[in-house]
């Protein structure tokens, strides 16, 4: 895969909202395969990746078609979110294992270089990404508790999501 294809978009930003939709279709892409857990609403309901809905609103409407793979354990939740957001997901996806990524690339119809995978884990979505042949953008992971191989080694593995930028609070109960 060239480098030079997807020279117009970053393969980090700091949120999902950050991304230029322009600029995926300058690449070429025209689908996105989106990971859910820190990377649209933190793991713990806490937090909502701002402007983040508005984003995928508006890429919709330019045309990109939607894929969401969970790892998460909470089925229900994947659920909640996959029928407030409008996109299918797979859960568990078992990323980074290839199986969901193809799924989700059949679904789509299109070709592993048309589609951008963007989540803010670099052992489950940037390296399945990487397994199928699809570029990806990883963001900063939001604030959410430490898991327990986190707690072993001491620190987070993801990106931190920046202090000084904005950050939205979910309250699951209004919905």
């Amino acid at each position: 895969m060239s480098n030079k294809m997807f020279r117009y978009f970053p393969h980090q930003a700091y949120r999902l909202a950050s991304i230029e939709i322009d600029e995926l279709k300058k690449s070429g892409i025209r689908g996105v395969i989106l990971d859910l857990d820190n990377t649209i609403v933190s793991e713990d309901d806490r937090y909502l990746s701002p402007g983040a809905e508005a984003w995928l609103k508006q890429a919709k409407l330019e045309g990109f078609k939607f894929y969401i793979l969970s790892n998460g354990k909470r089925r229900y939740r994947v659920k909640f979110w996959e029928h407030r957001l409008g996109i299918p997901a797979i859960n568990p996806a078992r990323k980074p294992f290839p199986f969901a990524f193809i799924k989700a690339l059949n679904y789509m119809q299109l070709k592993p270089k048309q589609v951008v995978a963007i989540g803010d884990s670099r052992h489950t979505d940037i390296l399945g990404a990487w397994l199928v042949g699809c570029p990806s953008i990883q963001v900063a992971t939001l604030p959410h508790p430490f898991r327990w191989w986190e707690k072993l080694l001491g620190k987070r593995v993801q990106t931190p999501y920046p202090a000084e930028h904005e950050l939205w609070e979910f309250d699951a109960n209004q919905y």
